[in-house]
């Protein structure tokens, strides 16, 4: 096989005219993209969601709300939970740490303890937050929570 001997696999192109190729190829001066304009030039190119003097949509629509830039994100789990990952996961204690290397959370997760469901042995808590409900309910069998700062 010579340079001169490749050509595409059957069915991999489809252009059959070569645009912009002169009067013989069939498409005349224009080459299809009708008369003037930025559109017709050679090297055009749209800007991302241009509508061409149309009102833009992004400022056609209302804003609505209000995004907090200071929100804080915790990644939650239940008592419930955390009874259920105990055991899976042979946890001596619950910490940021621990949830993340068993790929519980993301490196940069925050955790919070919510008091919904039932704690039933007493297990150490070293988290950002925990909920009254939870933190009573730890403390009440023989577990302690330690709040990071």
């Amino acid at each position: 096989m010579k340079l001169h001997q490749l050509k595409p696999a059957q069915g991999a192109t489809h252009k059959d005219k070569r645009l912009g190729r002169g009067e013989a190829s069939g498409h005349g001066g224009t080459s299809t993209k009708g008369n003037k304009g930025q559109q017709s030039r050679a090297g055009y190119k749209s800007k991302m969601a241009h509508e061409g003097g149309q009102m833009p949509i992004q400022r056609r629509l209302p804003k609505r709300g209000f995004k907090n830039p200071h929100r804080v994100e915790y990644a939650v789990f239940n008592l419930g939970q955390i009874e259920q990952l105990q055991a899976k996961y042979n946890l001596q204690e619950v910490s940021v740490e621990n949830l993340y290397v068993n790929g519980l959370i993301k490196k940069t997760d925050k955790v919070k303890i919510l008091g919904n469901g039932g704690l039933t042995t007493g297990i150490n808590f070293k988290v950002d937050a925990v909920s009254e409900k939870a933190k009573a309910a730890i403390e009440a069998v023989g577990g302690t929570v330690e709040i990071l700062k």
